[in-house]
């Protein structure tokens, strides 16, 4: 029954049913919004944008410099080594992010997902701050491991994004989120590849005694962390999506949509309310859900070992077939791609979505990507190394930007699958299994990627694919994978319980 002390709102549903909201429950007011307002909400997409750039920056803004953050830490016996223990450094985040997601799901799912946002946000702050102070090996994974471990943003934030607005804008929602975090993925790099050692790039600014002479890693970890602050504050502007009612059988109805029924029918709704218990545990029996996280797990294992790759081929010496790059040219080739990944996202994106729709979208830069692209690509990179000047710049920059942007359209239409395929009171729990499993996936990325390419820098003479051949040959290998696994009986299509 309902508290006749809590006030109701009242309205006519499609059908001409009664639906009526409570008034002091932040979830209703989110739906009053959307039922009254046909637009795209840009004032909270721009703080969705701003929150998950916070969130990205820290994950891919250590690959320009952390070649030579290794080698200062001494820990590597030969320079082939500094991959290896470089790719530790990258996979400790996944690691941490991987252990806690599903967790972070749970709270967001019951105590709303602005707590969950801002405890993230002041995560980024504290413990990005501290990883740029490092001064050994074990300091720097260490920060890393507690920075993915207590930054449970993301996953909220894709439910978020789907409650926010009305369905006919979720896909733009879902790009806002793919689109600022596949920029912060790029734009971080170009921070670090710019900002790292600064006493060296600009000795008129920074002196060698300053703090960031002393600690050379520490300015680019300090301005994503003051965005993060940034980003705390316009945190606490986010309204909160949740239904916080009180207990009662049509309360647990009205969780779900902001709908309270006629109290005559009591045994529609206790039929729905056992439903809805049982539903908390049947995610992982829901396919359409988990096939589309572990296609989306492929996709984001290959994506995140390959940006260690690049980065850290590019600063690679030429005599091990890199290109012998400084961080401020990474940073550079990083930018003009970050850039291009947001004009694909906000502009063609949406109209591909609403033409084919997400699955279809996802099968076409897949396909794309691995026969128009990828395979001739990533098989060409180590002759890319051969050119020089100009052209070399051309060359990779064009590459680079083709590669992501494509990735990151397989990206955007898996989340919006996978938000499709649950509804409210399971979305938090399930982008936390998405988070865990894609964190998993993304942990073995760096490590096995670094790996892969100190292995590869060792055998420079062998007959079959000699040296970075044989990343990138494997590299397309794991993209061939998940392009085959797009496609029926393994992927099914989500039902929209939206």
């Amino acid at each position: 029954m309902v508290d006749s002390a809590v006030p109701l709102l009242n309205r006519e549903d499609e059908e001409g049913g009664k639906i009526r909201y409570h008034e002091k429950c932040p979830g209703c007011d989110v739906e009053k919004f959307k039922h009254s307002s046909n637009g795209i909400p840009l004032k909270h997409f721009f703080f969705i944008w701003i929150v998950t750039l916070c969130a990205a920056l820290p994950i891919s803004s250590l690959f320009p410099f952390l070649y030579f953050m290794i080698r200062d830490f001494h820990i590597a016996k030969r320079e082939e080594d500094i991959s290896y223990y470089a790719g530790y450094v990258g996979s400790s985040f996944m690691l941490g992010r991987a252990l806690t997601s599903l967790l972070w799901g749970i709270v967001a799912d019951k105590y709303g997902r602005k707590p969950v946002i801002i405890i993230g946000t002041l995560t980024v702050f504290i413990f990005n701050t501290l990883f740029g102070l490092s001064v050994n090996f074990w300091m720097a994974i260490t920060t890393r491991f507690l920075l993915g471990s207590l930054c449970g943003i993301l996953g909220p934030m894709r439910a978020y994004a789907s409650e926010i607005c009305r369905k006919e804008h979720q896909a733009l929602g879902m790009s806002v989120i793919s689109t600022s975090w596949g920029v912060g993925l790029v734009i971080g790099p170009a921070v670090g590849g710019f900002l790292a050692q600064p006493a060296e790039k600009y000795p008129r600014i920074f002196s060698k005694g300053s703090l960031f002479g002393r600690f050379p890693y520490l300015l680019p970890c300090l301005a994503i962390s003051v965005l993060a602050l940034v980003a705390t504050v316009i945190s606490c502007w986010l309204p909160e999506t949740l239904h916080i009612h009180s207990t009662g059988q049509d309360d647990t109805k009205a969780a779900l949509d902001g709908r309270v029924y006629d109290p005559n029918e009591s045994e529609e709704i206790n039929v729905l309310d056992s439903r809805l218990l049982s539903s908390k545990w049947s995610l992982l029996k829901n396919w359409p859900l988990m096939s589309s996280i572990i296609v989306y797990c492929i996709f984001q294992m290959h994506d995140m070992a390959y940006s260690e790759i690049f980065s850290l081929w590019a600063v690679s010496p030429r005599r091990y077939a890199g290109l012998n790059y400084t961080t401020a040219d990474v940073g550079e080739v990083l930018s003009i791609t970050g850039f291009s990944m947001l004009l694909f996202q906000l502009f063609l994106y949406p109209w591909a979505e609403r033409i084919f729709g997400p699955i279809t979208v996802s099968r076409i830069g897949a396909m794309v990507l691995l026969q128009v692209l990828t395979i001739p690509l990533l098989s060409s990179y180590p002759f890319i190394a051969r050119l020089c000047g100009s052209i070399l710049s051309l060359v990779l920059n064009c590459a680079s930007m083709l590669k992501n942007v494509l990735s990151i359209s397989i990206t955007t239409g898996f989340l919006v699958m996978q938000n499709r395929a649950v509804s409210q009171e399971q979305r938090g729990a399930a982008n936390g299994i998405s988070m865990t499993a894609m964190s998993l996936s993304k942990s073995i990325g760096p490590a096995a990627g670094g790996a892969l390419l100190s292995w590869a820098q060792r055998r420079q003479n062998s007959i079959f694919l000699p040296g970075v051949h044989m990343v990138f040959f494997i590299l397309n290998i794991v993209e061939f994978i998940g392009l085959i696994m797009t496609f029926k009986p393994f992927l099914a299509l989500p039902e929209d319980k939206l």
